[in-house]
């Protein structure tokens, strides 16, 4: 209902706040746009409507007659007991009255202040009185309640004249509410929470109206006008899904409250009184008669000139609508904004039950920082899409998920479909790059990205770089004990390498994982025993996507658990912190409409292996970007990763990270990889034939990387500790140059440009055979060596006295000088490692 037609001019001067303008001559030539009453009867209505609208007017004369009573009682009857005691309680504050609940959207931002998406159950903003443009504030004033400064909470002058007008005419032509009564009805209306209650505070009864009166002189001794006026224009709804003043700005105008003209603002004032009837999007000319019709109004009122209200009126209407969509289907980082929907949804921090929790993000104006990178964000996504199309030929799907090392912040999380219905292809609702409490989905097998966890549990037990094992050709899984101590195996099953056909000699630590033997990790897993890899993995915050626990059978080290992405990105992001774990967070921070800021999960981080162990772990799988089973997929910079392939190709994954950034890719068929495995893969017109790790994932997983740290500087890794080199470097031997009877400088060199780390010790040795000033013995000798291993070479000092010379006379030894450094980049002079 409006008092908007109250026919009285106001007085701008009592205005509060509210500037009146410089006055101008009025037209007299500008006819005011005719005010005709909305007619109720027409050839169409029916004998039903007909009666209830006129049960609908005598209600109202009725209702009013009953307000006028409750106006006039305390002086009519103040003698009287009853009647003191009546107006006593209409005065009375009301219990339980709260002016808290009014829904205002929450916002998901990245981790610079961009907007991710928007969740809200209405779509209001709540702004401050001093972000609403002052030519608004005057514009509904006008229109709604032109006295509202001058009286209180109930307006008996308009009411009257409402009922005598509506009387007279026989039909509803002008309403008796004022800007408190329709505040109050609209927050009763936004606080239901329930349809009951709704039709409750809508229905047209003296009760309902009275209860509205009460609450409106309660408000009114609370609250001063201006902050009536304030929570009036933020919680009226505006026409096409906008509620309050700034979002209906931001809905039609594309700009804030504070910046509207004021033909905007006429036309806004105009829609609050029938917003589906005066919808500028749905009813453009009715919209814009309305318009005209306040600001007509405006001039009446002297508050604007009249020929401004003329000129004005000539305009045509121009909008910039911005649809605000609800939910993450329409943002730009769909699933990532669903893993911050979804933490919300369902942890306990944020409310107790899940319709709190609901609540919270849909109606509590939350701002919701998070720690998305937009850079690494739309470097995944153009990844995944690249090499694994939305609405690819083959029906393959692709997810990454990016962790910060030493934080657990994800900074990215992509999958190669919209978000969406699965019946739509190129759309899922599943997040196949989080755990199904996050995503639904049940997890992939791993592969072989398991294998080192069973690497790191073997080097915290100390074994060295060059620790080898025999890895045969089949592999029978017995002698195996889970962490309760069951023997768990199968004899009558063997289980052989991967397609590399590798098998049947001895690897090291080093190389048994740059090729990626399977034997080789069964039999370290043995050696190292199964419970400790196991707890080596679990200490890392791995479980199956499904929240259970790992399985513990053999196979283990081969990556038989259904695992997520995100898990493993942050696993493997363990190594790149030096050892320290952190859990997943995606939101930094929560700020709600008030300011406050609401708890969050916090930083959660443990160190959960030595640190050089992890230096260990990130020095052996570096060697499987440049010398194993994804040579050539290197960043340029230090990194390290590894493959992983699942039985019967259904699924690849590559894992990697640096000091600054891990990743985690897996590509496969949503479908099921063991139904639609990946073998002899053609897909959108390019063959792949079997596809491994390094097939599609490990090339997913350079280029997103090379993307999201483009603008980070490098960081190194730490080099190992000495002890894991005791046994050497652990890699293949390959040919050592015999460099003996060679000059120091050509044998240094021949024995660098071989990848060795040649010495020369003191002192020289004497030497028939080589001639003085060369190089006289070597260790090791010449054969086979490692590469990277030192040799130690000793100077001829020419041959030793024969029998039969004379003695040579005592020379006294030259002084001896403190080590001096090498030159850069010369090690000869440098100890071992």
């Amino acid at each position: 209902m409006s008092a908007g037609a109250d026919g009285d001019s106001g007085d701008p001067e009592v205005l509060q706040g509210v500037p009146t303008g410089e006055r101008a001559p009025v037209r007299q030539d500008v006819l005011t746009p005719p005010r005709r009453p909305r007619r109720v009867f027409t050839a169409s209505t029916t004998r039903a409507q007909k009666a209830r609208a006129l049960r609908n007017l005598f209600t109202l004369g009725g209702l009013a007659g009953g307000l006028v009573a409750l106006m006039l009682l305390p002086t009519t009857c103040a003698a009287g007991i009853g009647a003191r005691d009546a107006a006593s309680w209409f005065l009375r504050e009301p219990e339980g009255l709260t002016t808290s609940g009014v829904p205002q959207r929450s916002t998901i931002l990245d981790a610079s202040g961009r907007t991710i998406a928007t969740f809200f159950y209405q779509n209001r903003v709540d702004v401050p009185m001093d972000k609403i443009a002052p030519v608004l504030r005057i514009a509904v004033l006008a229109i709604e309640d032109s006295r509202f400064y001058n009286h209180g909470a109930i307006d008996a002058q308009g009411t009257l004249r409402a009922l005598a007008s509506n009387l007279g005419h026989g039909q509803v032509t002008q309403g008796g509410s004022g800007i408190t009564q329709q505040y109050v009805k609209n927050l009763l209306v936004t606080q239901a929470d329930s349809d009951a209650e709704r039709r409750a505070a809508q229905e047209v009864s003296a009760a309902r109206k009275i209860r509205e009166l009460k609450y409106a002189v309660a408000l009114e001794k609370r609250f001063s006008k201006d902050e009536i006026l304030r929570r009036y224009l933020n919680i009226a709804y505006y026409g096409d899904g906008a509620y309050g003043i700034e979002a209906a700005s931001r809905h039609y105008f594309s700009k804030h409250a504070s910046e509207l003209n004021l033909a905007e603002a006429a036309l806004l004032a105009g829609v609050i009184r029938y917003p589906y009837a005066y919808d500028p999007t749905q009813h453009p000319e009715e919209a814009r008669k309305r318009r005209n019709v306040v600001l007509n109004r405006m001039a009446e009122l002297g508050w604007i000139e009249r020929a401004t209200a003329d000129a004005t009126a000539r305009l045509p209407i121009r909008l910039d609508v911005d649809e605000v969509k609800s939910g993450c289907v329409t943002s730009k980082a769909p699933f990532f904004c669903d893993y911050v929907q979804r933490e919300i949804l369902t942890n306990p921090v944020f409310g107790e039950t899940a319709e709190a929790r609901e609540k919270l993000l849909k109606r509590g104006g939350l701002t919701i920082r998070t720690t998305m990178d937009r850079r690494a964000q739309k470097a995944a996504q153009r990844a995944v899409d690249r090499h694994v199309p939305q609405k690819n030929s083959a029906g393959k799907a692709a997810a990454e998920a990016m962790v910060e090392p030493g934080t657990g912040e994800i900074k990215a999380m992509v999958v190669d479909r919209r978000l969406g219905p699965d019946k739509e292809r190129g759309k899922t609702w599943i997040n196949f790059a989080a755990d199904a409490s996050h995503g639904s989905s049940i997890g992939m097998q791993a592969g072989s990205t398991f294998k080192a966890f069973t690497l790191a549990a073997a080097l915290d037990e100390g074994m060295p770089f060059g620790t080898r094992l025999m890895a045969p050709r089949r592999y029978t899984p017995v002698g195996y004990r889970n962490c309760k101590g069951q023997r768990v195996g199968d004899a009558s099953r063997t289980l052989g390498n991967a397609a590399d056909g590798e098998g049947g000699k001895k690897f090291s630590l080093v190389t048994g994982t740059q090729h990626s033997v399977n034997t080789f990790f069964l039999a370290l897993q043995k050696e190292v025993g199964l419970c400790d890899t196991v707890k080596m993995a679990e200490r890392l915050g791995m479980r199956q996507a499904s929240g259970e626990p790992l399985e513990q059978f053999p196979s283990f080290t081969l990556g038989f658990n259904p695992v997520s992405p995100l898990r493993l990105a942050a696993a493997y992001a363990a190594f790149g912190a030096r050892g320290e774990y952190c859990k997943p967070i995606a939101i930094r921070s929560i700020v709600d409409a008030s300011g406050r800021r609401l708890k969050v999960p916090p930083r959660d981080c443990d160190q959960v292996m030595d640190k050089g162990v992890a230096d260990a772990v990130s020095h052996v799988l570096s060697g499987v970007l440049t010398k194993g089973t994804a040579r050539g997929m290197g960043l340029g910079r230090d990194a390290a990763g590894k493959t992983g392939t699942v039985d019967n190709f259904s699924a690849a994954w590559f894992a990697g990270y640096t000091p600054d950034l891990a990743a985690a890719v897996w590509v496969g068929d949503p479908r099921g990889g063991y139904k639609y495995p990946m073998e002899s893969l053609c897909m959108d017109g390019r063959c792949y034939g079997s596809v491994f790790g390094a097939t599609i994932p490990a090339p997913i997983w350079r280029q997103s990387m090379l993307g999201a740290l483009a603008d980070t500087s490098p960081t190194s890794f730490v080099r190992p500790p000495s002890h894991f080199f005791s046994k050497g470097t652990g890699e293949e031997k390959v040919e050592l140059p015999d460099v003996r009877g060679m000059k120091p400088d050509e044998a240094l060199r021949k024995l660098r440009e071989a990848g060795f780390e040649p010495r020369i010790e003191r002192p020289a040795v004497e030497s028939r055979e080589y001639k003085k000033g060369t190089i006289a013995e070597m260790d090791p000798g010449p054969g086979r060596a490692e590469p990277g291993e030192t040799i130690e070479l000793r100077v001829s000092k020419g041959p030793g006295p024969r029998d039969g010379d004379p003695p040579v006379p005592p020379i006294t030894p030259p002084p001896t000088f403190p080590p001096f450094p090498a030159a850069p980049g010369d090690r000869s002079q440098l100890a071992p490692p």
